[in-house]
């Protein structure tokens, strides 16, 4: 029996999908296992099936289908994968296929350059490889077309609907608000202890307690793993394939603990998108900002909640030093949530976090436009993060180069961090109004937790857009006073100011 347009078009995706899935499992091993004397070659095998998967999109076979279903669908899954494969056609297409594979390409050797120039402190070894990915992109951008800033090009792929007009009339606002608080908490006389967190804390048994917690959050491990790595990340293979990595610090446990419930927070996401998503261009998360407001919702709004801990740190305690055993669960908590601006994106503070992106988000804004350039970016760092968070880098190592996303021509994709941060908020609101968070978490009883985002967000993976999805939950649009209501409300109980 011969197959008809709607089951080949089907079928072509589940090629791509495969591609695609195997192009996931090389990044994932470039990233964690890989030997060092292998990333010349990996990179080209990524590069050569890279090139396959641009091939499959822009093929005149992906083209004639398009044509031909078009309008004529019923299937809503499969009238949704026609509109991201038209849009992908189109995007694709524009780029030629010999430049799209040399910049795959260049993009692996870089990634393995950052973490080289990272470790030995040494931007001008990695400027180069940086110049060609700004380069790219912004050549990129102008192939596929905006309005009004060669940045919503690029923006548009993290997190479609989002525009710079947007994003500029929403930072400042939460900016503003963040900076009068923390001047707040700065000035509060009751500062809890950070030194009470302090102490070696094997690394086998941090391992322990964060295994046992992404099992309780409802990660499930017959579908995934936890592995290290220099950056922590979390990467969806396969919805039975969702793998969670971690990085530890034996002096500061929390760099592993959080971390590794952030990504959890990414995985669990993968992990409950509906199987019938499977194969298609649908069985991944909506955008980055809806994916980073589930991990910072699990690392913030539970793991960093009272009740969290007033069910947990006995747990804590079983695995934890010596040191930590006659620690008052209060003075952890609240020295856990210790707002103290920091260098660090990634072990940045509740307060000053979205304060950090906003570094990131104006720096490559300009440089995609062609405001600055990559040489500019070490000062311009340091200046900016001496201006919002009063911290200014000693080197470039705790500076400039501290992220992997530029070394992977993720441009675009920062302000994400901020938008889903903003996000969880909306939806942490909503959440409180149709179940008693606070009484489950006390409880230990995450599942409900768990089922909730599932039913609201998760299953649905790349059926609706993002914005479709907060309106569908919260009932408005992007709306900042929640992450401002809930940053002031947390932290005045704790500074009690």
């Amino acid at each position: 029996m011969s197959q008809t347009t709607e089951q080949k078009f089907m079928a072509l995706l589940k090629e791509q999908a495969s591609y695609g899935e195997a192009i996931g499992l090389m990044a994932w091993d470039m990233r964690t296992k890989a030997p060092k004397k292998g990333i010349d070659n990996r990179s080209e095998v990524l590069g050569v099936l890279s090139q396959k998967v641009h091939e499959i999109q822009t093929s005149d076979e992906m083209k004639s289908y398009i044509d031909e279903l078009k309008g004529k669908v019923t299937n809503p899954v499969v009238q949704k994968s026609l509109e991201e494969a038209e849009e992908a056609y189109d995007k694709t297409a524009k780029i030629p296929t010999k430049e799209y594979r040399e910049y795959v390409t260049l993009q692996s050797k870089a990634e393995s350059m950052w973490a080289e120039a990272k470790e030995n402190n040494d931007f001008e070894s990695f400027r180069p490889y940086l110049e060609k990915l700004v380069e790219y992109n912004r050549r990129f951008a102008d192939y596929w077309g905006y309005e009004n800033h060669r940045y919503d090009a690029l923006l548009h792929n993290y997190e479609p609907g989002v525009t710079v007009e947007v994003i500029d009339r929403v930072f400042p606002q939460v900016r503003q608000a963040l900076t009068e608080l923390l001047g707040k908490i700065q000035s509060a006389p009751n500062q809890p202890d950070p030194s009470v967190l302090k102490g070696q804390f094997p690394k086998e048994m941090q391992e322990k307690f964060s295994l046992e917690i992404l099992k309780r959050m409802g990660y499930d491990f017959e579908a995934g793993r936890l592995d290290e790595t220099v950056h922590p990340f979390a990467i969806g293979l396969n919805m039975n394939d969702v793998r969670v990595t971690t990085k530890y610090d034996e002096s500061d446990f929390r760099t592993a603990v959080f971390g590794t419930i952030h990504e959890g927070g990414h995985a669990l996401y993968e992990q409950n998108i509906d199987p019938k998503l499977a194969f298609t261009p649908l069985a991944t998360g909506t955008s980055m900002g809806i994916h980073e407001s589930q991990s910072l919702f699990w690392e913030n709004f539970i793991s960093r909640n009272e009740a969290f801990w007033e069910n947990h740190y006995d747990l804590f305690k079983s695995f934890a030093p010596e040191s930590f055993k006659d620690l008052p669960m209060d003075d952890f908590y609240r020295a856990i949530n210790e707002v103290k601006p920091s260098l660090i994106r990634i072990e940045a503070d509740e307060l000053t976090y979205c304060l950090h992106i906003m570094v990131r988000y104006e720096l490559e804004k300009a440089l995609i436009g062609g405001e600055i350039e990559v040489k500019d970016l070490p000062q311009l760092w340091n200046e900016k993060m001496e201006e919002y968070l009063g911290v200014r880098p000693a080197n470039d190592a705790e500076g400039v180069l501290q992220d992997i996303h530029w070394s992977g021509g993720d441009f675009g994709y920062f302000p994400s961090y901020a938008l889903g941060y903003m996000y969880a908020a909306q939806f942490a609101y909503q959440m409180k109004n149709d179940l008693d968070i606070e009484a489950f978490i006390r409880a230990g009883d995450l599942e409900k937790i768990q089922q909730w985002l599932t039913k609201n967000i998760h299953q649905f993976g790349k059926m609706k857009k993002p914005l479709e999805i907060l309106n569908d939950v919260t009932g408005e649009g992007l709306n900042p006073d929640y992450i401002i209501q809930y940053l002031t409300e947390k932290y005045k109980k704790i500074y009690q100011f």
